[in-house]
């Protein structure tokens, strides 16, 4: 610990103190912001364990390093900095304090006897109780000025796609928690097509009542059916998109198409210069979707303390057969149990 640093537990009171620290760092994203914390303590009910890196003398902020407490029935649960998103991570105004921050955490963890997760956009040095894993990239694209530049540097191929699904009758609409409701009815069918449990329409009333203007739902309609939806945060000078899905059965639309289009347009015209396509597999369909709008691929770097891995084979085919098993749930049940089973998956 640097002699004149001090790292204690963040409380309401510093939610502005924290805020501003995190929105003057270069690598912080939007889920290092206060609100996330908020999202999901209101939603979810977790626990925050949000570190804070202060100079004794003066109190100054140095450090941030933002955690949640998860802790699912019959399990010994984990601390994640941060759940449910692609990263969180310790920032800090030195590699000191950032070794410094990581220690309370490990600390923390060891206290309360639960695992230590730590996701992060820059890699960590130094962690000898922390060891990598995954293989995720995130999907990046430096944007022009405008979105009529944007669309002019596209292949003629993809400003086809594009088009596409405005010729058949598809228009696109962006707003706030007004459009909640019908990207909700979107993202849980897809959720169940997917085999993967839906976050509760909770979650997404808290998400975007604590963004406000810095969350934006987008949702493309066929007449007035909603076929594709998606949510982005807004954060300094960058769009990210944690979340988007379109109905299968509207496939020959592209309506995905342009609801990406239509959030790209957005950012473009509003002064981003970034946008963050999330997280993927390299060479995955989703990886290779991105990449076709001119994205490029950024490391992502995910750390645990668990040393045992090798039972990495086994939970894969328990995931798949869980997987096969919820598609084929009626959507009725798949959204009742699911939001349940869904806010104790980190992922």
């Amino acid at each position: 610990m640097p002699k004149n640093i001090k790292i204690r537990k963040a409380t309401d009171s510093d939610e502005q103190l924290w805020n501003e620290y995190v929105t003057r760092h270069p690598h912080s994203g939007p889920y290092h912001l206060w609100e996330w914390r908020d999202t999901v303590a209101k939603a979810y009910k977790h626990t925050p364990h949000y570190l804070l890196a202060e100079e004794a003398n003066s109190g100054k902020p140095m450090g941030v390093l933002p955690l949640l407490y998860l802790r699912p029935p019959f399990s010994r649960g984990q601390l994640v900095s941060l759940p449910f998103c692609d990263y969180g991570g310790p920032l800090a105004d030195t590699e000191e304090i950032t070794q410094a921050l990581c220690q309370s955490a490990h600390e923390e963890a060891g206290t309360h006897k639960v695992s230590l997760e730590i996701r992060c956009n820059q890699a960590l040095s130094d962690t000898p109780y922390l060891e990598p894993f995954g293989d995720k990239v995130r999907m990046l694209l430096d944007l022009p000025e405008g979105s009529e530049a944007l669309f002019k540097q596209f292949k003629s191929k993809l400003r086809s796609q594009i088009r596409r699904p405005i010729k058949d009758g598809l228009h696109a609409r962006i707003g706030g928690s007004e459009l909640v409701d019908d990207f909700y009815k979107v993202f849980t069918i897809n959720m169940r097509d997917l085999g993967s449990p839906v976050h509760s329409k909770v979650w997404f009333e808290h998400l975007t009542s604590c963004y406000g203007q810095k969350a934006r739902v987008g949702v493309v309609y066929k007449a007035k059916i909603p076929v594709a939806g998606g949510i982005i945060l807004l954060h300094n000078d960058t769009v990210s998109i944690p979340w988007a899905s379109s109905l299968r059965s509207y496939n020959r639309l592209s309506p995905n198409m342009l609801l990406y289009w239509s959030f790209l347009e957005y950012a473009a015209d509003n002064g981003f210069k970034r946008f963050d396509f999330g997280r993927s597999s390299p060479d995955s369909g989703t990886f290779r979707f991105k990449k076709q709008w001119g994205a490029e691929p950024q490391p992502v770097f995910w750390y645990s303390d668990k040393k045992d891995r090798n039972g990495t084979t086994k939970k894969g085919s328990i995931r798949q057969w869980a997987e096969n098993t919820w598609m084929k749930l009626p959507l009725v049940v798949a959204n009742f149990f699911g939001p349940k089973i869904r806010k104790y998956i980190s992922l």
